[in-house]
């Protein structure tokens, strides 16, 4: 015969105990007062949704089974009822009928080993461990004494589990068992559990008080300090205030971020020294009066000048010089930054950052470089909130920060290896930074004031033209194409030996290269489009003549053949690998 099935919110009961139930809801005072009338017994059980269960999907298949004793209607409508449960039971088959569940049950047959020596061992464990608990769970410590004295076994698993409020879940594991041991040791289980959080806990809550003791004395001690700085006329801390202010006052702060400052510093002014609050700013107001707001290069833009210095730092290229040149006639004529941003695209080791240097150097300006590879977070071009723990600038204010100048060329190298994910999209806060029209008034979310970003000369470098179309359109694309043979044995000539020659500590008068040597190099040890792998194997040369004439520089003509002997050692010793038809290390 199916049974009435009474759900309840987290509420696990076991056998064997007289439980009082008070329910103003009408579905489940109609399901008492219904199996009251039929004179059914009524099961008890879990329910996983917290509104009244909609589903029979919504109730657990395991609950206990009990005789209604008593049913008292209240003044406010509620039912008083008391019920003595006597089973676990397994429901199946549950339907709802007229709103009501009812299912039918099979009582779980529970081994009877109550008298057993492992588990009164295993009672007698878990009240110890209660005892531990009793300082962090508001429970006294004589009524669970009185509960292993005196309860029976399933009254002490229930007064344990409703005491501890252990979850649901766990508790109908218990409630399940076939055995008084297998119970027990689930319920250990979850009370050591919570015991070892609660160590945990305790030792942090420990540590905290320690840190808050410390700094408590830390605080007073420095406040007698200044007491007496205060009485010898010594009070560093008024000096370092009164001197932010005069800084501020003596800035050349626009007016809305002078306004900010002052607000700001009257507001630490007013915060204890001590405080966290009054630190951070301190911090943003040092921040804000560093910023190059009213510095920049003066200098005068000459082409022959700039022309000279693109020659003599990059050679071959010709195309790309004319355009860089025509960008910086452009500017001479405008005085301002106004035209395309320049995008260089182009294999590894072509030269496309150190282009970015150049222009710097032709312009007399500064010159920063930012690599935006793996950059996903927006936060990295416009700054934390200040409120936040270890809040900073953007890179692009604190590049500027760093160069003293508020006109420096600014490399944004590897555009294409930007990306983006739950933190925001960079490239959203970098369309407005390449913008002109809307950079005038750029706001780091750190600073909160407006910067003028429209004397900065951005220059952007790719690998590829893996690049949205709005970050196209804010720039124009300079393909640099790789370099010929001819061109790579003059780079050699006019830059890469000297810089090997450097590095390795070699006299440049000692070494003797022909291009023939230098071209064998090329064809036999480099597969690339730029120069660096062929930097690397004259380095990897001039190494390797040090180590077979005893650290000593002595004069050397660099043959083919010499060259293969240099570096077939190399690739015996496991340096190199085969890579297309030369070998590469």
């Amino acid at each position: 015969m199916k049974q009435y099935i009474l759900p309840f919110r987290d509420f696990v009961v076991h056998p064997g105990l007289t439980v009082p139930v008070y329910i103003d809801n009408k579905t489940s005072i109609a399901c008492i007062e219904s199996a009251a009338k039929m004179g059914q017994r009524l099961v008890l059980v879990a329910q996983r949704t917290w509104n009244y269960p909609a589903s029979t999907k919504d109730i657990y298949d395991v609950g206990t089974i009990g005789d209604i004793i008593q049913v008292l209607r209240m003044p406010d409508g509620a039912v008083h009822a008391i019920v003595r449960t006597t089973d676990a039971v397994k429901i199946s088959d549950v339907v709802i009928a007229d709103g009501l569940f009812i299912g039918n049950t099979e009582p779980i047959a529970v081994q009877d080993d109550t008298t057993h020596e492992q588990t009164i061992a295993l009672r007698d464990r878990i009240a110890e461990n209660m005892q531990f608990l009793a300082g962090t769970r508001k429970f006294k410590i004589e009524k669970l004494r009185n509960v292993v004295q005196n309860y029976p076994l399933p009254a002490f698993i229930d007064y344990v589990v409703q005491t501890l409020e252990i979850d649901t879940e766990p508790a109908l594991k218990i409630l399940s068992a076939t055995s008084w041991r297998e119970k027990l040791i689930i319920l250990m289980e979850q009370v050591n559990l919570m015991a070892e959080t609660a160590k945990i806990e305790e030792s942090i809550n420990k540590r905290i008080h320690q840190q808050m003791e410390k700094g408590r004395r830390e605080a007073i001690l420095q406040e007698k300090m200044r007491a007496i700085q205060r009485e010898m006329g010594e009070d560093d801390l008024e000096m370092d205030s009164e001197n932010i202010r005069k800084r501020i006052e003596k800035s050349h702060l626009p007016r809305e971020a002078k306004e900010k400052a002052m607000n700001e510093w009257k507001r630490m002014k007013s915060l204890s020294p001590m405080s966290n609050e009054g630190g951070l700013l301190k911090t943003y107001l040092d921040e804000l009066l560093a910023m190059p707001w009213d510095k920049s290069d003066k200098t005068q833009i000459d082409l022959g000048v700039a022309r000279g210095i693109l020659d003599s730092e990059h050679s071959g290229m010709q195309g790309v010089k004319e355009r860089i040149l025509e960008h910086i006639a452009v500017m001479k004529k405008t005085k301002s930054n106004q035209g395309s941003i320049l995008c260089f695209v182009g294999a590894p080791g072509v030269g496309k950052t150190s282009l970015g240097k150049s222009i710097a150097n032709a312009l007399g300006r500064k010159y920063q470089r930012i690599s935006l590879g793996g950059v996903s977070d927006e936060a990295h071009f416009r700054g934390h909130r200040k409120t936040y723990i270890g809040a900073q600038t953007g890179r692009i204010m604190d590049a500027l920060k760093r160069c003293k100048s508020n006109n420096p060329v600014i490399v944004l190298d590897e555009i294409d290896k930007m990306g983006r994910d739950w933190r925001g999209d960079p490239e959203s806060a970098l369309l407005e930074i390449l913008d002109p029209e809307q950079n005038k008034s750029f706001r780091d979310h750190y600073l909160e004031v407006d910067f003028d970003l429209s004397n900065v000369l951005f220059i952007a470098t790719a690998n590829s033209l893996n690049l949205s179309n709005a970050l196209k359109d804010r720039m124009e694309i300079i393909e640099i194409p790789g370099y010929s043979i001819d061109e790579k044995i003059c780079i050699a000539r006019e830059h890469l030996i000297t810089r090997a020659a450097h590095d390795t500590g070699w006299d440049i008068e000692n070494i003797i290269i022909s291009d023939d040597a230098i071209r064998h190099i090329i064809q036999n040890y480099t597969s690339e489009q730029g120069v660096r792998q062929l930097q690397r194997e004259i380095t990897a040369i001039l190494r390797r003549a040090l180590l077979e004439n005893n650290a000593e520089d002595v004069r050397t003509e660099f043959t083919c053949d010499k060259i293969d002997e240099l570096l077939s050692v190399r690739q015996s010793a496991g340096f190199s690998k085969k890579i297309g038809f030369g070998v590469r290390v």
